[in-house]
C-alpha cells in the first residue's frame, strides 16, 4: 500500500524508501538533502520518505536541518515528508492512520468488480490469488480456513509439511520474513524427489506458497501466500500434534545449524525475543501502553502448551547461536519472571553478559534476577541472607551503570567510538533504588534501629555490635555507603524525569518518580532545601513564585541553604517576613550573576528568566553569551544522559515582573479544565489554545529563517530553536511563546505576525508592545 502511494505520487515529490542499517543518521540526511536538491539550488522538490522505524524520526529531522544549515540552503518549499508506516497489532488511539482488515462499501465494489475481470482472464486459477481473494472476501476467516484444507490430509513425516509449518511459524510471528529458494530446495532435498522445482515438491500446498524476486540480482524468496494463511496453518497443524515449540526447534536444527545470514538471524531473533507493545488492561479508556513480557510465539506456547516449551525453546536457540546475547538474556528472564528458578535465570544471565561485556542492557538481566530473588525471600529470612543479596542486586546494577557511563550515542561513531547506544540506560540507577527500598522494609519490619543505621543517625559498626552480629560486619561498607548513594541517585533521577521524557508522545511510567521519592524519604529524608520548599508551600506566595524559588533553591550549596534558614528563623512572622525571604533568595542568586561558563545550566536557565528584557529592550547581561554559555553547559552536563528524549519545558516568560514572570510548566498544565493528553500539549502545542493560558504568558518578536527562529534581545539579534520545527521551513514573521528546557531558550506557539495591536499590561499602562495579532501557521 505504501509503496503505491509513491508510485502514484511520484510526479509530484522525489520518492524515496530508506532501506538497510539506519546507525548512521548523518549519512541517512545526507542523502535526503541531496535528493531534495538534486545537486542544484534550482532543482528543489519534496522528498517523500519512506520508512518503517519511528524511533529514528526526531534525529532524523534534526540531523536534516543542520546539515541545511551547514550548507546554507535556502528551501522554498517543505524538504522531506516522512510516510512512517509500521505493522502494530495493537494500534494505539491517536492522530496516526490505521489501515485495518475492513472493507468500505465503496471498496467492496470495486473488488467484486475486479474478481469479474480476473475470473474472465484466468478462470479456475484466480481461485488460487489467495492474497487478493482474502481482500475480496473481506478478509474472511472461513475463506482462509477452506484455502488451508489441504494441510489438514499432509502426512507429519513428508519435508514439504515441515517445510510448509517453518514458512507458517515465520510468517505468522515475522510478517514481511521469507527464505530463499535454494534454501527450501536444500531442505526438501533430503527426501528423494531432488531434481523436482520447489513449487512441484510441494504439492498440494504448492498453491499456499508464493516465489517472488525483487530485482534481477537478487536470490529468489519464498513465503506464505498471506499472513492469515500462515496464521492459519500455525493453528491447524497445532491441533494435529505439530506444535509450535517442536516447529521452532526443528526450524533451529535445520536452517541455523550453521554460520546463518543476518537477516534469517534477525527473523528469528524477533520471533524468539521481540516484544510486542499492549494496552493496560486494567485502564478501560486509558491509551497507554505496556510492553509485553516476552515476544508473541514464546506467550503463546506458555499458554498451549506450558512453561517448560517456553525454556526448552529459548536454551536451544542460546546454544544454538553461540555469540548471540539475546537469546540467553530472554531465558534468564523467563526463569525468573514465570519458572521463578533463580538459579537458573543468574547462570543465564551470566552467560549473556559474557557474550557482550559492555551491554548495558544486557548486563540489566543480572540485577533484575536478584532484585527479585530478594522480593521474593521468605519473611523469616535472616538479616545476613537478606544483605547477601541486597549485596549481590546493588553489585550488578552500579556495574551496568559503570557500563551505561561508558556508552555514548550513535553520533560517536564517526569518532571511533564501538560501544554505542540510542538511549542512555538509566535502569541501572532506577533499579539500585528500589533494591534500597526492598532492603530498607526487610531490615525495618526485623528492627526498627535499621531506619537510624540507613540514614546514618547511628553508626552501622556500633548497631551490629550490640546485635552480636559479628557475621554482619562484613557488610559496613555497603550499610553505610547507601545513604549518599541513594541521595545522589535520587538527585539525577528527579532531574531526567523533570528535564525530560522518553519522545513527544510518551512519558516514563509514574512508578519511577513514586520508587524514587519513597526511596528518597526513607534514607535522606527533609533536607534544608525541602524544608524551605515547605515553607514557601504554606505562605501566601503566590504559586509562580513558590513553583520559581523552590527552583532555585535547589541549585543552592549546604551552606547557603543553612544561611537562608537561619535568616528565616531570625524573621519575626510579619507581612514583610516572605518579601523579606524572597529577597535573601535572590540576593544569593545575584551574587552568582552573571554566571560563568563553569556554572550548571539551572544558573543560566535562571538568569536568562529574570533578565530577558521585555520589547528588545536593554538588558545588563550579554544575553547571547548567556544562552552560548548555557547550551555549552548542557553538552558537559546532560546531553549524555537525555540523549533521543525530548526535552520538556521547564518554565515560560510571562506577563509578571520579577519572580512573578517566571511561569512553570505544571502551572501552565493545571490551567487546562480537564486532564489533557500531555503528548498532544507539547507535540502539537495544543495547550496553546487554551485562553487561560495565553493570559499568562508573554507573546515575543520574531522571524523565521535557516530553520530557527530569531529575535532581537539588547539591540542583539539570537536565534532560538523551535518546538515545532515543520513551522520553521519558512522565512516570515511571526510572533511566538518563550520557553526553556535544560539546554536553552524554545520556541513554542509560534504564529505569523499579521498587524501591530496595542495592549495593556497588567498595571493597566498602555504600551506599544511586540505583541502583535496573530493567525495559525501554516
Amino acid at each position: 500500500m505504501a509503496m503505491q502511494v509513491l508510485w502514484d505520487l511520484r510526479k509530484t515529490f522525489r520518492c524515496a524508501v530508506l532501506t538497510g542499517s539506519t546507525s548512521d543518521i548523518t549519512k541517512v540526511a545526507m542523502e535526503v538533502v541531496q535528493l531534495f536538491t538534486a545537486g542544484s539550488q534550482n532543482h528543489q522538490r519534496t522528498v517523500l520518505l519512506l520508512l518503517n522505524n519511528e524511533s529514528i524520526l526526531e534525529d532524523l529531522e534534526v540531523s536534516i536541518m543542520r546539515i541545511v544549515a551547514e550548507q546554507k540552503i535556502v528551501t522554498h518549499m517543505p524538504l522531506v515528508i516522512f510516510l512512517s508506516c509500521v505493522r502494530n497489532n495493537a494500534p494505539q488511539q491517536s492522530d496516526h492512520v490505521v489501515l485495518k482488515n475492513t472493507l468500505s462499501d465503496n471498496e467492496k465494489k470495486n473488488f467484486d468488480k475486479k474478481k469479474e475481470e480476473l475470473q474472465k482472464r484466468y478462470k479456475d486459477k484466480c481461485e488460487q490469488f489467495h492474497g487478493f481473494n482474502i481482500m475480496q472476501s473481506n478478509f474472511s476467516q472461513d475463506y482462509v480456513r477452506e484455502a488451508c484444507a489441504a494441510l489438514e490430509n499432509s502426512k507429519k513425516t513428508n519435508q514439504s509439511l515441515k517445510l510448509a509449518a517453518f514458512l507458517c511459524l515465520l510468517n505468522a510471528y515475522v510478517p514481511g520474513s521469507y527464505l530463499l529458494e535454494s534454501q527450501c530446495l536444500d531442505f526438501l532435498r533430503q527426501d528423494k524427489y531432488d531434481d523436482l522445482s520447489l513449487e512441484d515438491q510441494m504439492q498440494p500446498l504448492n498453491h499456499l506458497i508464493i516465489t517472488f524476486q525483487q530485482n534481477e540480482s537478487c536470490e529468489k524468496k519464498v513465503r506464505m501466500a498471506h499472513t492469515m494463511i500462515a496464521e492459519c496453518c500455525t493453528k491447524l497443524l497445532a491441533k494435529t500434534g505439530v506444535t509450535r515449540s517442536d516447529t521452532t526447534r526443528n526450524f533451529l536444527n535445520s536452517f541455523c545449524r550453521y554460520e546463518i545470514p543476518l537477516w534469517l538471524l534477525g527473523f528469528v531473533k524477533d520471533m524468539l525475543t521481540k516484544r510486542k507493545m499492549k494496552k493496560e488492561e486494567d485502564q478501560v479508556n486509558s491509551t497507554e501502553m505496556k510492553q509485553e513480557k516476552f515476544s508473541r510465539l514464546i506467550l503463546d506456547i506458555h499458554t498451549m502448551e506450558g512453561k517448560e516449551q517456553c525454556a526448552t525453546v529459548l536454551k536451544v536457540a542460546s546454544n544454538t547461536f553461540g555469540q548471540n546475547p539475546f537469546f540467553p538474556q530472554a531465558l534468564a528472564r523467563f526463569y525468573y519472571i514465570e519458572l521463578k528458578d533463580y538459579n537458573q535465570a543468574e547462570m543465564w544471565a551470566q552467560r549473556a553478559i559474557e557474550r557482550d561485556p559492555q551491554n548495558s542492557f544486557v548486563a540489566d538481566t543480572l540485577g533484575q534476577v536478584h532484585k527479585n530473588r530478594l522480593m521474593k525471600q521468605n519473611v523469616s529470612a535472616k538479616t545476613r541472607e537478606i544483605l547477601q543479596m541486597a549485596q549481590k542486586a546493588i553489585k550488578a546494577f552500579e556495574d551496568e551503570e559503570r557500563l551505561a557511563e561508558d556508552e555514548d550515542g550513535p553520533d560517536m561513531k564517526e569518532h571511533g567510538k564501538r560501544n554505542v547506544s540510542r538511549l542512555f540506560n538509566s535502569r541501572g540507577l532506577f533499579g539500585y533504588l528500589q533494591v534500597c527500598n526492598t532492603l530498607y522494609d526487610k531490615l525495618f519490619s526485623q528492627n526498627e534501629t535499621w531506619e537510624k543505621v540507613l540514614t546514618k543517625k547511628v553508626s552501622a559498626t556500633s548497631f551490629l555490635k550490640s546485635l552480636r552480629g559479628y557475621k554482619l560486619l562484613g557488610f559496613i561498607e555497603l550499610l553505610e555507603s547507601l545513604r549518599d548513594k541513594v541521595e545522589r541517585k535520587c538527585m539525577f533521577l528527579e532531574q531526567y524525569l523533570t528535564y525530560s521524557k522518553p519522545n513527544t508522545e510518551k512519558d516514563d511510567p509514574e512508578y519511577i518518580s513514586e520508587d524514587t521519592s519513597e526511596c528518597y524519604q526513607k534514607y535522606v529524608g527533609d533536607t534544608t532545601a525541602k524544608q524551605l520548599i515547605q515553607m514557601f508551600q504554606e505562605g501566601n506566595l503566590d504559586e509562580q513564585s513558590v513553583e520559581a524559588l523552590s527552583f532555585l533553591v535547589k541549585q543552592y550549596t549546604q551552606s547557603e541553604l543553612e544561611y537562608i534558614s537561619t535568616k528565616c528563623r531570625e524573621m519575626c512572622p510579619s507581612a514583610d517576613s516572605e518579601t523579606a525571604l524572597v529577597n535573601n533568595i535572590l540576593t544569593l542568586f545575584r551574587r552568582k550573576m552573571p554566571p560563568s561558563d563553569t556554572d550548571p545550566p539551572e544558573l543560566h536557565m535562571f538568569t536568562l528568566l529574570l533578565y530577558w528584557p521585555e520589547n528588545e529592550g536593554q538588558c545588563v547581561y550579554d544575553i547571547s553569551q548567556i544562552i552560548q554559555q548555557m547550551q555549552n553547559t548542557y553538552e558537559n552536563a546532560y546531553k549524555k544522559y537525555f540523549r533521543a528524549r525530548y526535552l520538556l519545558p521547564v518554565f515560560f516568560i510571562g506577563k509578571g515582573e520579577g519572580v512573578k514572570r517566571i511561569v512553570h510548566r505544571t502551572i501552565i498544565e493545571n490551567h487546562l479544565k480537564a486532564k489533557p493528553d500531555w503528548s498532544d500539549n507539547w507535540k502539537k502545542e495544543e495547550i496553546f489554545r487554551s485562553p487561560d493560558v495565553q493570559e499568562l504568558l508573554l507573546r515575543l518578536d520574531g522571524v523565521v529563517r535557516d530553520y530557527g527562529v530569531y529575535t532581537g534581545v539588547g539591540g542583539k539579534e539570537t536565534k532560538i530553536n523551535a518546538n515545532l520545527q515543520n513551522s520553521c521551513w519558512k522565512k516570515r514573521q511571526v510572533t511566538f511563546y518563550l520557553g526553556f528546557t535544560i539546554r536553552g531558550p524554545v520556541a513554542f506557539g509560534i504564529q505569523n505576525k499579521t498587524a501591530d495591536t496595542v495592549i495593556a499590561d497588567q498595571n493597566g499602562k498602555t504600551l506599544t508592545n511586540s505583541v502583535k495579532e496573530t493567525k495559525a501557521a501554516p
